[in-house]
């Protein structure tokens, strides 16, 4: 690290070219996986990664380089690249008066990833692998994986903004196939939380595996689903995914900003039943996604996007912000060093509503029941989605009655938001990698259980 001085001198290289706005992100990494097939260790791959990323705005016009030689003539190096790319020479020698984003820290770590012996993480694995592979007969294959990363990021902008964040990530991902009469099935499940090791003080590897191979062999067991119009109600968690891909990406900035977004320009009308409401927040304790600052250095903070059908706010990065005419909300982020941040979801998620998941079942006479989701594709211009169900059952005269498998949900987000007609209390959230322009980063998805009055599900009875 230099001084604020040299950032400084840095920051001004790149307005004497005639930016309006010049910032300097600063990373560094450790990251750490190792991954177990049918119980035996078969990789372990640990390393660090140090870089910084530096950006330059001229009105809406972004420019952005990165470099891994962080020493100051490195640095003024890619800051001229910057100027000279600018090229509207003028005076900038001014010392810019940094100051320090102060805040409480949302993501405390008790033990850090590398200070754990890997026998003890390895011990995790085989706890995970047991519970799935002796779950059922027909459980054939298992695969864990436990992912760990401890992040520094520095950021400091012309605006005088100076920010540290530490983001330290620890996951258990856990894959079983399911055989069964020459069919496969597989089931997914990977918990993670913004925690260190201690993460496994909340989350029982035995009962993630088991969670997983539950999964996968209902499934192999189940009949294929009817196709057609139906009710659909999606369980909590990890069925917020669709309000994610469909929805959520739609109210980002980075397409809003282009008109690229079926939610532009609708600030204050109604988009969805009164039912629904709908929040982004980073500022959930050791959340998956959360963060003190973004990667801007903004001060992240709770966004109600969407209040009883009303949308609210969008998420918006600095960028977006001039673009929009809006200020930002602290939901800049980006990969790592390489790549510019724009705005992303952190933890995204419909609020609780009234009903207990009991009461939306037996309130539906026939429908699917969507359990488990996996994965889809989006239109992020039009919100057109499909989504694979990965457990599936159905519902016949207000009870869940057999599984099936091999159903889609077809729809598209914003017409999805309207024909929402109840919301259970049962909220919970689920972890998952998005990708976007700014690369793939943490975020977690939830919902409580929530019935969609209409849905196509394609399937093939």
């Amino acid at each position: 690290m230099h001084s604020d001085e040299a950032y400084s001198a840095v920051i001004n290289k790149i307005l004497s070219g005639g930016a309006d706005f010049a910032e300097i992100f600063l990373e560094e990494r450790y990251t750490g996986s190792i991954n177990m097939v049918q119980g035996e260790v078969e990789g372990s791959v640990s390393g660090k990664l140090f870089g910084a990323g530096l950006r330059a705005f001229k009105g809406t016009r972004s420019i952005y380089a990165y470099t891994n030689e962080l020493s100051l003539d490195g640095l003024m190096k890619v800051a001229e690249r910057l100027r000279a790319v600018i090229s509207q020479d003028r005076v900038a020698d001014s010392v810019i008066d940094f100051r320090n984003e102060e805040f409480v820290d949302v993501c405390p770590v008790l033990f850090s990833p590398n200070n754990v012996p890997k026998k003890e993480k390895v011990r995790v694995m085989q706890l995970a692998h047991e519970g799935a592979s002796t779950f059922a007969s027909t459980i054939s294959q298992v695969v864990v994986n436990f992912v760990e990363y401890d992040q520094n990021v520095w950021i400091y902008n012309s605006e005088g903004v100076k920010a540290h964040d530490r983001r330290v990530r620890t996951r258990l991902a856990i894959s079983a196939v399911a055989t069964k009469d020459g069919q496969m099935e597989s089931g997914f499940y990977g918990p993670g939380a913004a925690m260190g090791f201690e993460f496994f003080n909340m989350v029982d590897p035995r009962a993630a595996g088991e969670r997983a191979a539950r999964i996968a062999d209902r499934m192999v067991r189940a009949e294929f689903a009817p196709a057609g119009r139906m009710p659909v109600i999606i369980s909590n968690e990890f069925g917020g995914v669709i309000f994610h891909e469909a929805c959520g990406h739609a109210l980002e900035a980075t397409g809003v900003a282009k008109g690229a977004s079926v939610f532009a320009g609708k600030l204050g009308q109604k988009i969805a039943n009164e039912c629904v409401s709908a929040v982004d927040d980073p500022t959930i304790h050791n959340a998956w996604g959360s963060a003190n600052v973004d990667d801007e250095g903004t001060p992240t903070r709770r966004n109600l996007l969407i209040d009883k059908g009303v949308l609210k706010s969008y998420m918006i990065d600095r960028l977006g912000g001039i673009k929009m005419k809006m200020k930002p909300t602290g939901s800049a982020r980006r990969q790592d060093y390489t790549f510019a941040p724009t705005s992303r979801m952190s933890n995204t998620f419909l609020l609780p509503g009234e009903y207990y998941p009991e009461e939306i079942i037996a309130a539906t006479d026939y429908g699917l029941y969507a359990k488990s989701l996996g994965g889809g594709s989006v239109m992020p211009s039009t919100g057109e989605f499909n989504f694979a169900v990965k457990e599936g059952y159905m519902i016949e005269k207000g009870r869940i009655t057999r599984p099936v498998r091999g159903a889609t949900l077809i729809g598209k987000g914003n017409e999805v938001l309207t024909k929402i007609d109840m919301v259970g209390n049962d909220l919970e959230r689920g972890q998952g990698m998005c990708g976007s322009i700014s690369g793939s980063i943490p975020a977690d998805v939830g919902q409580p259980t929530v019935r969609v009055s209409e849905l196509i599900v394609g399937g093939r009875n």
